[in-house]
């Protein structure tokens, strides 16, 4: 007599993964951020044609797919002279530059993209990235056990505000910090009437014009050449503007504005990815700097995106010194990263790590 055999006993083989690589960016990008990581969500079809709009380049894209489902999705351009065959991820440089897996892809499609990579490129830059990066990460680990040369170069430290966290400790903002906010918003009243604006989704594109008038009463604009900007023409205008295009990143981008008479005096700008908000940058009109601005700005900024709830800030690089007083905490390191495939390439790149390594940040 024979027993039936329950569905579980069979053997199950890993999915099948098959790369291709196709020129242009392929619509598979947004299915694979969709069921990707909430973190990089963000990192959608739109996101890169707005690089591409803003920074130029031509893109192809590396699509890995497991039983005919895309998982991995990856736009490179060229980078330096052709004859190098080198690569690059596009993207922004705010809040980093990476590319989408889904939740869930094997160890498979790893494989398989590298493959496909190494018979393509001869090196390929990721970044900048966080050291926990949730896609980059397992590429990078999956490059060296197949014996590519993956070199970093530190960017800065990360800063990271777990409002869950500090909101467990007691109350959050503290009294004495309401205290004193209420004592600058009273003498900025005395400039005019001021209006605490919440800003996303139908705002935009229009809205950037609003930021861009702080940013060119601001230092970058008297200190500087202006190419930092990230709202007016000169500086990244272009790229969030072209990005706010797709309704979905336009919900993502929120800012908090304040006026006073109707005149833009601060601003903070981020991208909400779930609970998690990626601080992109902030500026004031130095009129009003005597009475902190930026700083009510944010604490408003942060109680309206609890009540939506976000419960992680993440500040990127920059100034800690105010961060830490709103209580953010060192978080992972962001570096630029090199993967060079086996053979040449990789002898190359361990030749010249130290420069690469040299031309980055130093703590």
């Amino acid at each position: 007599m024979t027993k039936p055999m329950r569905l579980a006993d069979f053997q199950q083989l890993p999915p099948a993964a098959r790369a291709q690589i196709g020129d242009g960016l392929s619509v598979a990008i947004d299915r694979v951020a969709e069921a990707g990581s909430a973190s990089h969500a963000f990192l959608r079809y739109g996101w890169y044609a707005a690089a591409l709009a803003a920074y130029g380049g031509a893109a192809r894209t590396l699509v890995v797919e497991e039983d005919g489902a895309p998982v991995l999705a990856l736009p490179f351009v060229g980078l330096g002279p052709a004859m190098l065959r080198l690569a690059a991820v596009p993207g922004c440089y705010w809040p980093f530059r990476s590319f989408p897996i889904a939740l869930g892809a094997g160890e498979g499609a790893l494989g398989a993209a590298l493959d496909a990579l190494a018979g393509t490129i001869n090196g390929l830059r990721i970044g900048p990235v966080y050291d926990d990066d949730a896609t980059a990460m397992p590429l990078i680990a999956a490059a060296r056990m197949r014996g590519w040369t993956t070199i970093d170069r530190f960017v800065a430290d990360s800063w990271l505000l777990d409002m869950a966290a500090v909101q467990a400790e007691g109350t959050w903002p503290r009294n004495s910090t309401l205290r004193k906010n209420r004592f600058h918003e009273k003498h900025l009243a005395e400039h005019g009437v001021p209006a605490w604006h919440f800003l996303h989704g139908a705002d935009w594109p229009a809205a950037f014009d609003r930021l861009a008038a702080v940013e060119e009463a601001s230092w970058i604009a008297t200190r500087t050449d202006g190419s930092d900007a990230k709202f007016t023409t000169t500086g990244h205008g272009a790229f969030w503007r072209a990005a706010a295009a797709d309704p979905v990143l336009a919900d993502m981008l929120r800012a908090a504005l304040l006026t006073i008479d109707g005149r833009p005096a601060a601003f903070s700008f981020d991208l909400d990815a779930g609970d998690l908000k990626y601080a992109i940058a902030n500026s004031y009109d130095p009129a009003f700097a005597k009475h902190s601005p930026g700083k009510l700005l944010y604490y408003r900024n942060l109680v309206e995106a609890i009540g939506r709830g976000v419960t992680r800030v993440d500040w990127g690089a920059g100034d800690s010194g105010y961060k830490q007083v709103i209580g953010a905490d060192r978080g992972p390191a962001i570096r630029d990263w090199l993967l060079l495939p086996p053979r040449l390439p990789a002898l190359a790149g361990r030749l010249l790590r130290g420069l690469w390594q040299r031309s980055g940040q130093h703590r």
